[in-house]
């Protein structure tokens, strides 16, 4: 079966509310004005996981004297991490324990870096307030934390299950709630801003070389090396790691049914007049009859200390309520009206928000905008060496869960790349990460994982039979 590629990102994307404070320094930044004909090593997309990437080479020895170029097909953090739902928040239960006792690990080290660094990102410690809608999605939730106690009590320690309805009212969620777990650990955050913040810190440093609105169009390879072309010219190196995500098969077709783009909707609501702020991050599973494999997710802004303190409601989902197809498409241009007025008035409905909401039917939106997702076939991300093209490597497909994965995906595409550098085996090297807790193992690319893989169902035809990972 052929499986339709992504496009490269639209010059013309739907205006997301977290580039409504750019960061001046990196609009239309090209650190050379012309893009260099060769580096040691060439990443491809500024997101979390490319500008992680980017960091921890600079902060290894073994980088030194290198020479890293970034290159991003539009401005900085344009993609899903500038577009995406705010949330740093470790799924422990829907996943095996090793992933989640990763994820747990992922929010430590941007929490870490946030504080070393006074990014102003608006971070916020939260408990993950993930509500259940429907029967069955409650008791499956109830099945896999009562086994994820048994198996691994260290990460079951983080999750409770609540279904006492004046507990439940305590997190705002409506009488029709069924029940929910509260995850601590959780957190919420401006992304664009942590991303834009290390990006400079690293092109003033000398550290990295970015260079914007330079879309990588093909990459052809040669003794081994590898030549990215855009339209701006080429560039060759023998390292190139792709921080791609849903846009990953526009330059590498052979995994564009491994890592299939799909468009999500998000939105900046206001809260009702003298409303509080929430005390968790949300999720909601077949809430209004949405899908259960398809979240709706909130997160609250800061209603003080903070430029433009509104409190903002971060609502993002509704797939569900949507007519326009969202499988498989890579233009960010495009949002759908349907679901933009389902999360309109969703929250209304779902939550007991306190402050004027007499008489409201709906919140007032800020902005509203698409971003693209990257879905796995395997519901796991892809990191690490891209079998059969030596030199070129892989950071991506995180099915909606990027914040929680990104950063240290990156660091561990950065550590293999370096520890091949210095001639270790990459299998080794590799399998001392997953001991260590580094990498899930379920996250290494190999040529048996994609053969696996491809004997699944389609991304589509699992979305649509309900079985794709919850987002």
């Amino acid at each position: 079966m052929k499986h339709v590629r992504s496009s490269l990102p639209t010059p013309t994307s739907t205006d997301s509310f977290w580039h409504s404070e750019p960061n001046e320094f990196l609009i239309g930044h090209r650190t050379t004005e012309e893009l260099p004909k060769e580096a040691d090593i060439v990443i491809v997309g500024s997101g979390i996981t490319g500008t992680s990437v980017s960091r921890y080479l600079a902060e290894d020895e073994r980088a030194k004297g290198k020479s890293v170029v970034l290159l991003e097909a539009r401005e900085a953090c344009w993609g899903a991490t500038g577009r995406n739902g705010g949330h740093c928040q470790p799924l422990l239960f829907y996943r095996d324990s090793e992933v989640a006792a990763f994820e747990i690990k992922n929010v430590s080290a941007v929490k870490s870096y946030i504080e070393t660094h006074s990014v102003p990102c608006e971070w916020r410690s939260v408990s993950g307030c993930l509500s259940f809608w429907v029967e069955e999605a409650l008791q499956e939730a109830e099945n896999k934390v009562a086994y994820l106690k048994e198996s691994a009590p260290e990460v079951a320690k983080f999750v409770t299950v609540i279904k006492d309805k004046e507990e439940l009212k305590k997190h705002r969620l409506n009488e029709e709630a069924l029940g929910a777990t509260i995850t601590q650990g959780a957190a919420s955050l401006w992304p664009y801003k942590l991303v834009t913040f290390i990006l400079e810190k690293l092109i003033k440093d000398g550290k990295l070389n970015l260079q914007t609105k330079t879309p990588v169009t093909d990459i052809t390879s040669q003794d081994n090396k590898h030549t990215l072309h855009t339209p701006r010219g080429a560039i060759t190196a023998p390292t190139v790691i792709l921080a791609t995500n849903g846009y990953t098969s526009a330059i590498l077709p052979h995994f564009a049914d491994l890592i299939v783009p799909v468009q999500g909707t998000m939105s900046a609501l206001f809260p009702p007049e003298n409303s509080t702020i929430l005390p968790d991050s949300h999720g909601m599973v077949g809430a209004l009859g949405q899908p259960t494999n398809s979240d709706d997710y909130l997160i609250q802004r800061p209603y003080s200390g903070v430029p433009n303190p509104a409190g903002h409601l971060m609502f993002g989902g509704g797939r569900g309520a949507g007519t326009l197809p969202t499988v498989g498409v890579s233009d960010d241009s495009i949002m759908d009206e349907d679901t933009a007025a389902y999360l309109r008035s969703a929250l209304l409905k779902i939550l007991t928000l306190d402050g004027k909401t007499e008489g409201l039917n709906e919140l007032k939106a800020a902005k509203q905008w698409s971003g693209i997702m990257g879905y796995s076939k395997d519901n796991h991300p892809w990191v690490g060496k891209v079998p059969q093209r030596d030199g070129l490597w892989i950071a991506g497909g995180y099915t909606g869960h990027g914040m929680p994965n990104g950063t240290l995906c990156g660091k561990a595409v950065a550590e293999m790349v370096l520890g091949e550098f210095e001639g270790k085996d990459v299998n080794q090297l590799q399998a001392e990460m997953v001991k260590k807790g580094d990498l899930p193992k379920s996250y290494l690319v190999s040529e048996e994982r994609i053969a696996h893989a491809r004997l699944l169902a389609s991304v589509a035809a699992q979305d649509e039979a309900g079985k794709h990972g919850v987002v």
